[in-house]
């Protein structure tokens, strides 16, 4: 069987360094907020070019954590709108229904899943005061244009890129090449998931927000210890979401090996792309830059269920993200009268085959020979 995660096998090369650093943790005695925290959000910081990285307890906190971060600071009010994509995991329209803000679904483009940006503008209101820009899968999205439709009406931008670690500061290639690359890409706030499935995942949940905003930098340290910057002392009303030594510790391990992890997972996407020959499967679009991490790799096809079977019976384990959209979950009822052809589209649609750093190369093809013997 070929499993569709192995995580094992992912993070068997680390067993020793694993074990290593857990007994110097343990020796130190510290286990919150200490020494690796502080040496893991240095090093995720300077890897993700940003002047500052707050280590968080998962990734949904990282984003709610920005939204309250960003009221504390009186840039956003509770009541204000936020523009998602329509199509994105629950946890992003999640994090702002937290921090008692107002979700606008917008329609993602069919080709890249992404947000579509034609359709920002028609949906900005006077009470609109942000955009979340989710990269889908791992593919960033059309962050020049976003920040361009931002600028023009004085909106914030947050990333969710829970999906997404490692996409380039410079992104090159295709609808994201820029004139004049900034220092950082990061104009905002960008949270991030160290979920165990992630490019960067921990043994356990953990999670970030890297920004160079140092007041909203600051505001999230305290919100993550229930509003204190000083022990016993709360200047806000803050929630308890640390990222523990341990899970830090063990990140700072794996992130030197993400880059190469990332170029593994384009190999594989790159072979499926030139050597999946299906007319009954449509393949996810990438225009082969580094602006794709293949934290998924998602085909399309009218007929999901009978191929998820098919494949099982050849051995592979396939997952679907996400079956059900936002606007269609039980627990949004306000959104359920909605209606998003687009989004329904993929979700009705979308499959995910097996990718991922361990996986060998004789897996691929026997992934790539099912395929296209469908």
């Amino acid at each position: 069987m070929i499993r569709f995660l192995d995580l094992i096998k992912i993070n068997e090369r680390y067993e020793t360094a694993f074990q290593d650093t857990l007994k110097s943790v343990l020796e130190r005695g510290w286990y919150i907020l200490g020494k690796e925290v502080e040496t893991f959000e240095n090093n995720f910081a300077t890897y993700c070019k940003t002047q500052h990285c707050v280590g968080v307890g998962n990734g949904l906190d990282a984003l709610i954590l920005i939204f309250k971060g960003y009221i504390q600071l009186g840039k956003l009010q509770k009541g204000d709108e936020v523009i998602v994509p329509a199509n994105t995991y629950i946890a992003s329209v999640l994090a702002i229904l937290a921090a008692d803000l107002v979700p606008v679904l917008v329609e993602p483009k069919l080709e890249t899943y992404n947000i579509n940006p034609d359709l920002i503008p028609e949906k900005i209101t006077p009470k609109t005061k942000a955009i979340l820009a989710v990269h889908l899968y791992g593919q960033l999205a059309e962050m020049e244009r976003i920040h361009t439709i931002a600028e023009q009406n004085n909106l914030l931008v947050i990333e969710d890129a829970a999906q997404a670690h490692g996409i380039p500061p410079t992104p090159e290639g295709g609808v994201n090449k820029y004139q004049e690359v900034p220092p950082s890409r990061v104009r905002g706030a960008v949270a991030y998931s160290f979920y165990p499935s992630k490019n960067l995942g921990a043994l356990g949940d953990g999670g970030a927000v890297v920004t160079n905003d140092a007041q909203l930098a600051k505001v999230i340290q305290s919100l993550r210890n229930y509003g204190s910057e000083t022990k016993y002392q709360t200047e806000f009303i803050g929630i308890n979401s640390r990222l523990d030594e341990i899970q830090a510790a063990f990140l700072n391990l794996k992130l030197s090996n993400l880059d190469a992890d990332n170029e593994k997972r384009r190999s594989i996407a790159k072979r499926y792309l030139t050597e999946i020959k299906s007319d009954k499967i449509i393949l996810p679009f990438w225009d082969f830059s580094k602006n794709h991490v293949f934290h998924l790799f998602v085909i399309r096809t009218s007929r999901r269920a009978e191929l998820q079977v098919y494949l099982q019976q050849h051995g592979i384990e396939t997952a679907i993200h996400y079956p059900i959209p936002p606007h269609k979950q039980k627990a949004l009822t306000q959104m359920n009268a909605l209606s998003f052809p687009i989004t329904e589209k993929i979700h009705e649609e979308v499959l995910s085959i097996p990718l991922h750093p361990a996986l060998e190369d004789e897996e691929v093809s026997a992934i790539i020979n099912a395929l296209n013997q469908y």
